[in-house]
């Protein structure tokens, strides 16, 4: 309720729609072609390009929705590390992993660990 621009919560289903508050937009991801990681990130980039008041993005279910192998999660990081700055995006990931089982580089930016 406090954000001043757009935010956006991505995920596999659509089982919180109801759950969040009417002006986030629901994306279900699996609803469209994204098969890898980099195709992942061009839909990112999509959704940026077109709302220049994107303030945050909720990635919920990182690893199935980003179809990420455990070698690829540095790389999608540093990738989304890239967006954010350019186009002053916050992006939110839940990821179903202990924190010890994450890249030393990504440990760094857990927030709250279960």
């Amino acid at each position: 309720k406090s954000a001043h621009g757009s935010i956006v919560y991505l995920d596999k289903s659509q089982k919180h729609m109801y759950e969040l508050d009417k002006n986030v937009r629901l994306i279900n991801v699996t609803e469209f072609p994204v098969e890898s990681c980099e195709e992942f990130l061009g839909f990112l980039c999509g959704i940026v390009s077109q709302d220049h008041d994107l303030e945050k993005m909720y990635l919920d279910s990182f690893l199935t929705i980003a179809n990420l192998s455990d070698d690829k999660l540095t790389y999608a990081i540093e990738k989304l590390d890239v967006i954010s700055e350019k186009f002053g995006v916050v992006f939110v990931l839940s990821v179903s992993k202990n924190k010890q089982d994450l890249p030393e580089c990504v440990q760094a930016k857990v927030s709250v660990a279960l």
